[in-house]
């Protein structure tokens, strides 16, 4: 054994991973099979948001190493899976990435190995999928190797909570198992919370994000009535906040994005509805709300321009961020899709501006603006879909011909409107 750790998956969540572990003084041996990503870490490039090339820089200088062999994952005597879980066609999680990873362990699978699944998943896949992989080549869990689960709960562009300081919730297969992931994470991250098993823990990262899908879907469909009824939701929501017990804020916005809201929830519903035959309404109802906000967007910038005497079709139109969260370059599952995709379709013209990224594949017909302030004053309407810091909202709405706050970040003056 010539490393300690071996983590599965070089992204947004097995990256931080390989930077504490290999700060708390572990060998950790990152394994991708992407070659250009493993050819830029080692050579100190970083392709994630939360990590510089100096931070990825020191990790290599202190003995982290990516590599793309498979063989070498026997070098560990731990293994950890960060791999992405994405929805399958019929609304399940796709788990062909870890079924592979699983596989490619199993096949280097050696007696005292821990293996940990982090990747969201439904609850019963690390016994159900997992396990029995591993257990095919004659080992067994709980007693030639451990088998936990731990929730991966990395948010990507939080500089307050990371990798070290956020608790991290673990199940094992068997008390042992537990014990020995604990032992793990806890010579790295601050808080370790055990869960009763491996499915209380797989079932945990789920209600997290559950809960926030449905109340991001309560205030998503409230800034529909509320808009009708001339309340004004954002305030609405500020004077709830002034109490001190029982309420969190929540606010509305063009849609939901990122892989854990608009996703986890639904491995959820579909595990429920496929294991017990009936639906889980209330993550069903949030998905079909929270999906038609870029809809109610176009509907919305459809009427400020009629209001103006100017029609949808030929205007021109900017959204400002195309990210999904402020800050960062990470575009996973971002509303501003859809939203760009349901414009041009009615004939708008569509531009972007954002500062973190140079070139929206997912949108290729959308012209980038290089300059904000030039593009806001071109613009027959201005969308704020993304308030990056870089942003001065007051100026640029100020230097705009109409503009559509969805975030309710623009101080109220002429010519501008909150969802």
């Amino acid at each position: 054994m010539t490393a300690d750790v071996v983590v599965l998956g070089l992204g947004y969540v097995g990256l931080p991973l390989a930077q504490e572990a290999t700060r708390a003084g572990h060998k950790v041996l990152g394994f991708d099979i992407n070659q250009g990503v493993v050819d830029a870490l080692n050579a100190g490039r970083s392709h994630v948001d939360d990590l510089s090339a100096d931070d990825v820089a020191g990790m290599v200088a202190e003995g982290f190493e990516a590599t793309t062999q498979e063989s070498r994952i026997a070098e560990a005597g731990v293994a950890v899976i960060c791999v992405p879980t994405p929805l399958s066609d019929d609304g399940g999680p796709d788990l062909r990435a870890v079924e592979a990873a699983v596989d490619a362990v199993a096949r280097n699978l050696r007696p005292g190995m821990l293996v940990v699944l982090e990747s969201t998943t439904y609850p019963g896949t690390t016994d159900e999928v997992v396990r029995p992989r591993l257990e095919a080549g004659g080992l067994v869990a709980g007693k030639d190797f451990h088998l936990a689960f731990s929730p991966e709960r990395i948010d990507p562009g939080n500089e307050r909570f990371g990798a070290k300081n956020t608790p991290k919730v673990v199940g094992g297969h068997t008390p042992g198992c537990a014990e020995a992931a604990a032992a793990f994470y806890g010579s790295f991250v601050d808080t370790v919370v055990r869960a009763k098993g491996t499915r209380e823990a797989e079932t945990a990262k789920l209600l997290e994000n559950t809960y926030r899908h449905i109340n991001i879907a309560l205030v998503n469909e409230m800034t529909r009535f509320c808009h009708e009824l001339g309340i004004d939701l954002w305030d609405v929501i500020d004077a709830a906040s002034s109490k001190p017990f029982g309420f969190q804020a929540f606010y509305p916005g063009p849609g939901v994005g990122g892989h854990c809201i608009p996703i986890d929830p639904n491995y959820l519903s579909h595990n429920v509805r496929a294991r017990l035959g009936y639906p889980f309404r209330f993550v069903e109802l949030a998905q079909e709300i929270n999906s038609q906000m870029p809809a109610y967007v176009v509907s919305r910038a459809q009427d400020l321009l009629n209001e103006q005497g100017r029609a949808m079709n030929g205007s021109t139109v900017l959204l400002l961020g195309v990210t999904y969260k402020p800050d960062i370059a990470d575009q996973r599952e971002s509303p501003a899709v859809p939203l760009a995709r349901q414009l041009a379709a009615k004939g708008a013209v569509v531009r972007y501006h954002d500062p973190h990224v140079t070139d929206w594949r997912s949108v290729p017909t959308a012209e980038r603006v290089e300059d904000a302030a030039a593009g806001v004053a071109e613009a027959d309407l201005t969308i704020l879909v993304q308030n990056h810091r870089d942003y001065d909202v007051d100026a640029l709405a100020a230097a705009s011909r109409l503009f559509f706050d969805t975030r309710g970040k623009v101080t109220d003056g002429p010519g501008v409107h909150r969802l």
